[in-house]
């Protein structure tokens, strides 16, 4: 029965890796702000996965990896203090549908300009997104990572969204104004 056990954790462990390694390796690179620690990072999450039981965490998986994930993630980013801004994010999913390159042109300024409204939220804001949206986690499992209350996860993202959708609909019309103050 052990054996079986073992390869039932085993299995456990290699579906979590596959689904949940690479979304977390960009949450904690944002944290961190170095692709390098948050690959880190995410190692030593799946470390202490191992260590769990899959019964106990049965429905969580989710909110415990995101949990453990950012809160080893800020351990290293308050320990080595770091400021650097990734130059370039990958977009997990974003698949090149249109072959037109005036159009796949226009789509990437439109994600670089949501990129860039989202970098210029405050920190709190920014976690809130993306646990979110990219993460794809609920109200209650976000509170439940980040220690807030689900309300104020709520308000945060309202704010959030109401704030970028303001900068990109004045930027909308300062182009129609003004074509050429693309930049």
């Amino acid at each position: 029965m052990a054996k079986d056990e073992s390869r039932s954790q085993s299995a456990w462990l290699r579906a979590a890796l596959e689904q949940y390694e690479k979304p977390l390796t960009q949450y904690a690179a944002r944290i961190t702000r170095d692709a390098e620690s948050a690959r880190d990072v995410v190692q030593e999450t799946f470390m202490r996965l191992c260590w769990e039981k899959p019964a106990k965490l049965d429905g969580h998986l989710s909110q415990w990896l995101y949990t453990v994930c950012r809160n080893r993630a800020l351990d290293v980013k308050r320990k080595e203090n770091r400021m650097q801004d990734l130059t370039e994010v990958p977009i997990a999913g974003c698949a090149e549908v249109e072959r037109d390159p005036s159009r796949i042109a226009e789509n990437r300024e439109g994600v670089h300009s949501v990129l860039q409204s989202l970098e210029a939220l405050p920190d709190s804001q920014q976690e809130v997104v993306r646990l979110r949206f990219q993460a794809g986690l609920s109200y209650r499992e976000i509170a439940h990572v980040t220690n807030l209350s689900v309300s104020n996860v709520g308000f945060l993202l309202h704010t959030a969204i109401k704030t970028i959708r303001e900068k990109l609909s004045t930027e909308a019309i300062s182009l129609r104004q003004d074509p050429r103050s693309q930049s």
